[in-house]
């Protein structure tokens, strides 16, 4: 069976693949294209543990085909990180020991990223909803939610440095 061309931007690169009709974005990520931070939970959409985002909408890769990330922008949990620099979520998951076995952490990493891309300053509700349908076996999800209050705290403070860094650019160019 030929395969299908498939043009898309993975955290950030440019990237093309070949891929069968019927392969899954999350075997497409594991198998071709060497991103195994996403596991295979259930194949069912049921666990999370594939969480990645498309066009900065969370979806769970076991049940979105490759051929689907055509021309989309397709974030996973390789891309949280900024080189050696952990992303907050990634700092306070492990200051708070919101993991365990690993199984389920890139996912909710990913789910929790989505939530603060969308809401800097969630409620617990607001947390506990947005990871809903992420599923550990491992540990308790007080810590999870206590991680990712810890992080919303960090990145609002990420935001406010940007916004003064943005304000002062732009002072200093109405000097000119």
């Amino acid at each position: 069976m030929p395969g299908l061309h498939v043009s898309t931007t993975v955290n950030g690169d440019v990237t093309e693949f070949v891929c069968q009709p019927d392969e899954t974005l999350l075997d497409v990520l594991r198998n071709r294209l060497g991103l195994t931070g996403a596991k295979e939970g259930c194949g069912t959409g049921d666990c999370g543990a594939c969480s990645v985002t498309i066009d900065g909408q969370l979806v769970c890769s076991c049940l979105v085909l490759g051929a689907e990330a055509e021309g989309c922008k397709v974030g996973t949990i390789e891309g949280l990180a900024d080189g050696d620099t952990l992303h907050p979520l990634q700092e306070q998951f492990i200051e708070h020991a919101a993991l365990q076995c690993g199984i389920c952490t890139p996912g909710f990493l990913v789910a929790a990223k989505a939530l603060l891309d969308d809401n800097s300053n969630p409620s617990d509700e607001e947390i506990r909803f947005a990871l809903a349908g992420n599923l550990c076996r491992c540990t308790g999800y007080d810590k999870i939610v206590r991680a990712v209050n810890a992080a919303a705290k960090d990145v609002r403070k990420q935001q406010a440095r940007l916004q003064k860094q943005a304000r002062l650019k732009k002072a200093a160019k109405k000097r000119r």
